[in-house]
């Protein structure tokens, strides 16, 4: 005979982060723990890129704080942690931060896809991130080299920004930060990055 289904006991947000450590890659969604891929390496290489040119151009020009895994960002108007591959709080909303969470949307979020969560980072986390009110939210695609780059508008809805026709991004909320697309995928060396940024 057939045992019955357990039901899946649904985690409150503290029970979630008392379960999972802090070497887990997982969030909390409906309830539940979803556990996420191991990262490969050119995402790594990446976010490690990423998050030194602009943790350097935040802490120099004191912006707030740039933010890597593992760390959650608790959504308030959909009851869901997630944890984004990079996340910057701006000044006035550093006091959401926590030692294990940010308490509400970040001011900008970037999601590094793979094969494994790419309709997730562009479908779900899109609606998500849009209705929380995160003002700039770039979803970077390894494998197809292409980083879309999203900003609020005044009715509360993402609209696309694109690169210049030199390929540089202009980020909205972080105010003179020009991002050269191609270094996504070239890299040139940190410290060169860094002092163009500086020069810019």
């Amino acid at each position: 005979m057939a045992l019955p289904a357990q039901e899946q006991v649904k985690l409150s947000y503290q029970q979630f982060l008392e379960q999972v450590d802090e070497d887990t890659l997982a969030e909390w969604v409906d309830g539940e723990v979803v556990y996420l891929s191991p990262a490969n390496l050119e995402h790594q290489d990446i976010a490690g890129f990423l998050s030194s040119i602009l943790r350097a151009f935040v802490e120099r020009r004191q912006l707030g704080k740039v933010v890597v895994p593992p760390f959650q960002m608790r959504l308030l108007r959909i009851e869901r942690g997630r944890e984004p591959d990079l996340l910057f709080v701006s000044s006035e909303n550093l006091h959401r931060l926590r030692d294990t969470c940010l308490e509400g949307g970040a001011d900008l979020v970037v999601e590094i896809t793979s094969p494994e969560s790419l309709l997730r980072d562009r479908g779900e986390k899109y609606a998500e991130y849009e209705l929380e009110g995160i003002r700039e939210y770039w979803v970077i695609d390894p494998d197809a080299r292409r980083a879309d780059f999203f900003v609020l508008g005044e009715d509360g809805r993402y609209e696309r920004r694109r690169d210049d026709a030199d390929g540089v991004y202009h980020s909205e909320v972080l105010k003179g930060l020009r991002l050269p697309v191609r270094w996504l995928w070239e890299r040139p060396p940190l410290m060169e990055a860094i002092q163009a940024f500086d020069n810019g």
